[in-house]
């Protein structure tokens, strides 16, 4: 046959472009949360989903360190007045000017519906007593105040106002017109503390990430910082720093990847034409697999992405193994011929075993399984069906096949087969005496985040008084205000809890917007014109105040009586509507409210107070969250084990040799156990991940077994065979060490996991899944073909 290398060429071009065109069409995301398991019912699923989208998503915890305290409050304030003017950001408040003027003026105006009053307040007595301290404070140098907000309201009411809504961030100081934290020892060890909240979605990381630079750049941009510096952290900065790290993971893994897989081929067969003929068989099950993906899920993710990378550990196998067990100058339906049999049962058995994964349920997994399988079969028709063609018009084959005159001295090892049986019955030991698998259900382990941040996390989050949410009640209603009727109707018992030191405080819509009914109550309460003037003559008798000092104090006070009820829209934007969106929002047609407890010493007296309320479910999200991982777990586990058996069937009804299917299921079953008792005994919790990693490493083990226990013609096969399986072994090894190095915990858990397992799988496919040599000395060649 006339060698035209022109066909591979051309179609490698061809394959490399479709999946170009496939993959700048895909939605890529990289957002950790896409990946994991939402609530197995409608509460979890929603507090769920306002953790990744809503208030909480947004927010920023921001400190500046690393200076003498006056040059970080001259800092603070010119950052906080950049950023005020950034349309990027919703807020910002570092402690300056708590509530903006005109929120303070709707605070002022709608006071005696929003504060809490005595119920004496009105009384000439209280007037009288309120008119003395305002009489002192006008004699002060807080005169001018006075005169602005206390002589229109004596009784206080703003102050209560403002004491409801807080605003001063947990232990943080006000020094300087500025939040600080409490200074720690050592000098320059103070921190400024800033607030801010991003105008884009949770679910639009790209444009957090794009204002989370733009927030830096602006603070890189103040003069004169004296070594200040910059500290950021909140659910953007986790979210941005964990896609972050997942595209560089995609990366590394593309291109160092396929540089190792690409070298290592090269040198193999000494021709660089193998890489052509490899692009032509992966690039579209590459494609495939992110198509099909994208077709199922809406985008692909940039974990599924780099697992697909991965792949080239085993799709690359089917193309190696076709152009390793080709001889020079075959024809090659040939070659075709020789190894159809194990080829098939391959892909078959490894893409069944995959399947389940695809309906575990989980997000994750799910994604993993489908591009795992549609990638397989697509590599696998290319390799079948058109590349043995162009092969052979390249003239593509080992340069080398192997030394058949050394190979009765390897094989010869299969005689002490017996004793290798021992370790995986040592590896089953060592198994039951460690207590068997643990598990690890809780997603945080999963996270790339640096802990270094989480524990900066931490620490801004005490300092500014925002809640570390661990366990909370939530109230469903039709309406907003019956959400607030029902918080209002359990404050009492949070309040007892305060009490008994069960938790130091709590949070909840009720406190900042009292409902309707008890706005009516107040309005009722507040003296008419006639009753009110009159108290206010008797008080203010002999104390001096010119007879029109408390005209506005009636007018407020007669607005108030008559004024509509008071709803969240009424609120001004800022850092007012920010505290009670979060606390009160409307989703699909209902409405919720969280009551979120602080410094909560007992839960189980938490769970009690909001157990059997109606409306009300008390939500532990930790336990919650490992409860929706065990659950899809063990979901997972029935569709896994169904994928299992019928890659059995297959491979039992494909081989029609019991001994052969009992030597392959010896090796992949001696290569599971050897591998996980390796994880068990090192102490690591396995997860769900670790489960699909085991599966892969059977499709790779079935790959090396299948092709192991074969009937071979001859000793040059044989040599073949056990070469070309070699090299799969060694690519497998590189790209999957690879994954050893990334940041992403879960690709790490797969790369340490495949690359015990591959290893395993090579050792114990030669010794258990290939013919046993009747005796020393003599090598059994005559088997007969497949």
């Amino acid at each position: 046959m006339r060698i035209s290398r022109l066909p591979l060429a051309l179609a490698a071009v061809i394959a490399i472009a479709l999946a170009a065109l496939v993959f700048t069409h895909v939605t890529l995301r990289g957002d950790l949360s896409e990946l994991l398991p939402h609530g197995r019912d409608p509460t979890t699923r929603l507090v769920d989903q306002e953790l990744r989208t809503g208030t909480a998503a947004s927010l920023l915890l921001i400190g500046i360190e690393g200076a003498p305290a006056g040059t970080l409050a001259s800092v603070s304030t010119l950052f906080a007045d950049r950023l005020a003017h950034d349309p990027d950001l919703l807020f910002v408040q570092n402690g300056h000017r708590l509530i903006s003027e005109g929120a303070l003026q709707a605070l002022f105006a709608d006071r005696y519906l929003l504060a809490p009053m005595a119920a004496d307040a009105f009384t000439a007595a209280a007037l009288h007593a309120d008119f003395l301290r305002l009489r002192d404070g006008l004699q002060s140098s807080a005169s001018p105040l006075v005169q602005q907000y206390g002589l229109p309201d004596p009784t206080g009411a703003l102050p209560a106002v403002l004491a409801s809504w807080g605003g001063g961030g947990g232990h943080a100081v006000l020094r300087d017109g500025v939040w600080f934290a409490p200074d720690t020892p050592g000098p320059h060890r103070s921190r400024a503390l800033l607030l801010a909240r991003l105008a884009a979605s949770g679910t639009d990381l790209p444009a957090q990430a794009a204002s989370l630079h733009r927030l830096r750049a602006l603070f890189d941009a103040i003069p004169d910082r004296h070594g200040a510096r910059l500290l950021v952290t909140g659910a953007p900065v986790f979210a941005v720093a964990a896609e972050a790290a997942v595209r560089r993971d995609v990366r590394l893994l593309s291109i160092v990847s396929a540089l190792l897989v690409a070298g290592w081929l090269t040198w193999r067969f000494r021709s660089p034409w193998v890489l052509a003929a490899i692009a032509t068989s992966v690039a579209p099950g590459l494609a495939v697999a992110a198509l099909a993906v994208q077709l199922a899920f809406g985008f692909v993710h940039g974990i599924t992405l780099g697992f697909g990378m991965t792949m080239l550990g085993i799709t690359v196998d089917y193309p190696v193994l076709l152009i390793g067990h080709r001889k020079q100058g075959e024809p090659p339906a040939a070659t075709i011929r020789r190894i159809a049999r194990p080829f098939t049962l391959s892909v078959l058995t490894a893409s069944l075993g995959l399947s389940g994964m695809a309906g575990s349920g989980f997000p994750g997994v799910a994604q993993l399984g489908l591009f795992a399988v549609t990638g397989i079969l697509a590599s696998a028709a290319v390799t079948r069906w058109l590349l043995p063609g162009l092969i052979g018009r390249a003239g593509l084959a080992p340069s080398y096949a192997g030394d058949p005159g050394r190979l009765e001295g390897i094989e010869s090892l299969r005689r002490w087969r017996m004793y290798a049986a021992v370790v995986p019955l040592l590896a089953l030991l060592g198994i039951g005496l460690a207590g068997g698998p643990r598990l690890q259900s809780d997603l945080a382990a999963l996270t790339p985040v640096p802990p270094a941040l989480i524990a900066l996390d931490g620490e801004l989050r005490t300092q500014l008084g925002g809640p570390d949410i661990g366990q909370l009640g939530l109230v469903r209603a039709a309406t907003p205000d019956g959400v607030l009727q029902a918080q209002e109707a359990i404050a009492a018992g949070l309040q007892a809890l305060v009490q008994h030191r069960a938790i130091t405080g709590f949070d909840d819509a009720a406190t900042l917007l009292p409902s309707q009914a008890i706005q009516h109550a107040r309005q009722h309460a507040l003296p008419d014109d006639a009753a009110l003037r009159a108290a206010i003559d008797r008080a203010a008798a002999g104390l001096g105040f010119t007879p029109h000092a408390f005209d506005q104090f009636t007018a407020d006070v007669a607005r108030a009586r008559t004024q509509p009820a008071l709803s969240a829209r009424d609120l001004p934007a800022g850092l007012l509507r920010t505290r009670l969106d979060a606390l009160l929002f409307e989703r699909d047609g209902a409405w919720f409210g969280p009551a979120i407890p602080q410094g909560v010493t007992d839960a189980a007296a938490l769970e009690r107070l909001f157990a059997g309320r109606p409306g009300w479910s008390f939500i532990d999200i930790r336990r919650t969250t490992e409860a929706v991982v065990r659950g899809y777990t063990r979901q997972a586990w029935p569709y896994i084990a169904a994928g299992a058996v019928l890659a059995v069937l297959a491979l039992s009804a494909g081989q029609r040799d019991p001994g052969r299917t009992l030597r392959v299921l010896a090796a992949i079953a001696a290569t599971l156990l050897v591998t996980l008792a390796a994880l068990v005994l090192s102490g690591t919790r396995l997860t769900l991940i670790h489960l699909v990693s085991l599966q892969f490493v059977a499709g790779i083990g079935l790959d090396y077994a299948l092709f192991f226990a074969r009937p071979q013609l001859d000793a040059e096969e044989r040599a073949r065979t056990l070469r070309t399986l070699l090299t799969c072994n060694v690519m497998a090894l590189l790209t999957f060490s690879l994954l050893c190095l990334c940041r992403t915990p879960l690709l790490r858990e797969i790369g340490g996991t495949v690359c015990i397992g591959v290893v395993l799988a090579m050792a114990f496919g030669f010794l258990f899944a290939g013919e046993r040599p009747p005796y020393a000395g003599r090598l059994r060649d005559t088997d007969s073909p497949a």
